[in-house]
C-alpha cells in the first residue's frame, strides 16, 4: 500500500482536527438552541457578530493573514527564520493597532450602523440588545487580531498541529458561556444540575471571549518552538511590509465584499417572520460541518506548498497540484452534498433542540439548499488561494464582487417573488447564496485556466470524466441512504437511520469512485 504524499497528510490531519471541532461545535449549538430556540433573542445575538466577524477577517483572519503566508514563505527561503520572524512581527503590531482603531470607531458608531445598515428592521429594543453586544465582541476581535496572524506564521512555516487545535479550543470557551454564563436554569447532566449564571445571550459573548483567549495560548508553544521573539517595531515602509500590503489591498477589499454578502443576509432577513436570521445561521453552520472538512482542510494545506513552487518556478508541478485539488474537490464535495441533504432531517430535529415541529422543517429546507453550495463554496477556497500563492490577488477581488452582486440582486428580487408562490422568502436568500458562490467558482476556474492551461485545457475530458463519476455516485449513495431513511423497519426518520442512511451512502459512493479517490494519495 502506498504511503499518502506529505500534503495529503496534512489534509488529512485537518481534516481529522477540524472533524473534532465540527463535534465540539454540534454541542455547542444543541446548547444554543436548547436555552434559546429559534428566538428574537438569538436573532439580534447573531446580527450583533457581523461587524466584528467583518473586522476579524479584514484584518487577520482573512485579508491579512492569507496575503501574508506567500510573502513570509518566501522570506523564510530567502533570507532565513529571523527575517522572517522580524517580518512577522512588524505585521503583528500594524494589524492589532489598526484592529484597535477600527474597534473604538465602530462601538462609538454602533447605533447607526445596526439601525440603518445592519439590521434596518430590528426594533429599537433589538437595537439596544445588539449595541452592547456588539461592542463587547470587539474584545474578541481583538485577541483575534493576534491569533490570526500567529495561525499564519505557524502555517507559513508549515507547522499545522497548533494552528488547527486553535478552533478547537476557542470552541471550548463558547461551550463554557453556553452551558454555565448564558442558562437562565442550568443544564442537567444526571442528578446533577450544573450552576448557571443566567446571563442569557451576552453569556454568549463572555464564552466567545473566553474562547478567544485559549485560541491565542494554545499557539503559544508553536511561537517558542520556533524561536519567535517579538519586536516592537511598527514600520510601514520596510519593503517586505510593503508588498505584504500590496497584495493584502485587493484582498481586503475581497474579504470586505464578502463580509457584506452576510451582512446583507441579515439585511434581508432582519424584515422577514421572526427567526429567520437564527435559521439561516443553523443552515449555513450544518452546511459548513462538511464543507470545513472537504474544502478547507484541503485548501489551507495546499497554500503553503503552491506558493513554494510558485516561488521556486516550478510551474508543472504548481499546475498538477492544483488539477489534483480540483478533482478531490469534486470526488468528495458532490456526493456529501446530495447524502447531507437525504439525511439530515433527523439530526436537525436531535442536535438542534428547542424547535417544534415548523421550525425545524423550515431549518430543514433552507439547509438542504445550502447544502448545494458545498461544490462552490469549496473550489472557490482551492481557486482563490491558488491566485493568491501567485501573489495576483486581483482575480479573487474580481470573482467576490460578482458574489456580492448575484447575491443582492437574485436575494432582493427572490425574497420578494418566493413568496407569490407559496414558498417562504428565507429560501430566496439561500438560493441567492448558492448562485452566487457557484458563479464565483466558475468564473474563477475559467481565469485561473487561462492563465496556466490547467483543467480545462490539456486534462479536459478526464476532469469532466470525474465529475461525471462523482455525480453518479451521489445518485447512487444518495439512492440508498433515501431508501434507508425512508423504509427501514421500525426505524423511518430516526437518528439511528439517518447515521446508518450516510455510512452506506458514503460507503457505495466510495464504491463508485474508487478510482477516482487515489487523487487524494496523490495530493
Amino acid at each position: 500500500m502506498k504511503k499518502l504524499s506529505r500534503l495529503s497528510s496534512v489534509s488529512l490531519l485537518l481534516a481529522i482536527l477540524f472533524a473534532f471541532d465540527k463535534i465540539l461545535s454540534v454541542i455547542r449549538q444543541m446548547l444554543i438552541s436548547s436555552e434559546f430556540g429559534i428566538s428574537e433573542a438569538l436573532d439580534v445575538y447573531n446580527s450583533a457578530n457581523n461587524v466584528p466577524d467583518m473586522l476579524f477577517m479584514l484584518i487577520s483572519g482573512g485579508a491579512l493573514a492569507i496575503a501574508f503566508i506567500p510573502i513570509l514563505t518566501e522570506v523564510l527561503g530567502k533570507e532565513g527564520q529571523q527575517k522572517a520572524w522580524d517580518l512577522f512581527s512588524n505585521i503583528l503590531n500594524i494589524g492589532f493597532l489598526i484592529t484597535a482603531a477600527l474597534a473604538i470607531i465602530f462601538s462609538v458608531f454602533a447605533r447607526p450602523l445596526l439601525q440603518y445598515l445592519i439590521v434596518p428592521d430590528f426594533s429599537a429594543e433589538q437595537i439596544d440588545l445588539a449595541i452592547p453586544l456588539l461592542r463587547l465582541n470587539f474584545i474578541s476581535t481583538l485577541i483575534f487580531s493576534i491569533s490570526g496572524l500567529v495561525m499564519a506564521g505557524l502555517q507559513a512555516n508549515e507547522h499545522f498541529l497548533l494552528p488547527a487545535l486553535a478552533p478547537i479550543f476557542y470552541t471550548f470557551g463558547q461551550i463554557f458561556g453556553a452551558l454555565f454564563l448564558a442558562p437562565e436554569t442550568g443544564f442537567r447532566i444526571g442528578s446533577i444540575q450544573l450552576p448557571s449564571l443566567g446571563l442569557g445571550v451576552h453569556g454568549l459573548v463572555y464564552g466567545a471571549i473566553i474562547g478567544a483567549v485559549l485560541h491565542l495560548l494554545i499557539q503559544v508553544p508553536g511561537l517558542i518552538k520556533y524561536n519567535y521573539r517579538w519586536r516592537p517595531k511598527v514600520d510601514f515602509k520596510e519593503p517586505y511590509t510593503r508588498k505584504v500590503f500590496k497584495v493584502m489591498g485587493p484582498r481586503l477589499i475581497t474579504m470586505f465584499l464578502i463580509q457584506m454578502v452576510f451582512i446583507m443576509q441579515d439585511n434581508m432577513a432582519s424584515g422577514l417572520e421572526t427567526g429567520a436570521i437564527s435559521a439561516l445561521m443553523y443552515a449555513y453552520w450544518i452546511m459548513q460541518i462538511p464543507q470545513t472538512l472537504l474544502g478547507t482542510s484541503v485548501a489551507t494545506a495546499v497554500l503553503p506548498t503552491l506558493s513554494e513552487l510558485f516561488n521556486s518556478k516550478k510551474f508543472d508541478e504548481f499546475k498538477e497540484k492544483i488539477e489534483r485539488a480540483t478533482k478531490v474537490m469534486l470526488v468528495l464535495t458532490i456526493p456529501v452534498a446530495v447524502i447531507a441533504a437525504v439525511v439530515v432531517e433527523p439530526a436537525i430535529a436531535v442536535f438542534i433542540r428547542g424547535l417544534n415541529a415548523d421550525e425545524i422543517a423550515r431549518v430543514v429546507l433552507v439547509t438542504r439548499i445550502f447544502l448545494a453550495g458545498i461544490i462552490g463554496h469549496s473550489l472557490v477556497e482551492l481557486f482563490a488561494r491558488s491566485f493568491y500563492a501567485q501573489q495576483k490577488p486581483y482575480v479573487p477581488m474580481l470573482g467576490a464582487a460578482v458574489t456580492l452582486a448575484i447575491f443582492v440582486a437574485c436575494g432582493f428580487g427572490l425574497i420578494k417573488l418566493l413568496p407569490n408562490w407559496g414558498i417562504a422568502s428565507e429560501v430566496g436568500i439561500v438560493i441567492a447564496n448558492v448562485l452566487a458562490y457557484s458563479a464565483q467558482a466558475v468564473l474563477l476556474y475559467i481565469l485561473l485556466n487561462r492563465r496556466l492551461v490547467i483543467v480545462l485545457g490539456t486534462e479536459k475530458l478526464q476532469t469532466w470524466l470525474v465529475f461525471g463519476k462523482a455525480v453518479l455516485a451521489a445518485v447512487i449513495g444518495g439512492a440508498l441512504a433515501f431508501a434507508v431513511i425512508n423504509y427501514l423497519p421500525r426505524y423511518q426518520h430516526t437518528l439511528m437511520a439517518a447515521i446508518l442512511a450516510g455510512i452506506l451512502g458514503i460507503g457505495l459512493s466510495a464504491v463508485v469512485i474508487r478510482k477516482e479517490l487515489v487523487y487524494i494519495r496523490q495530493l
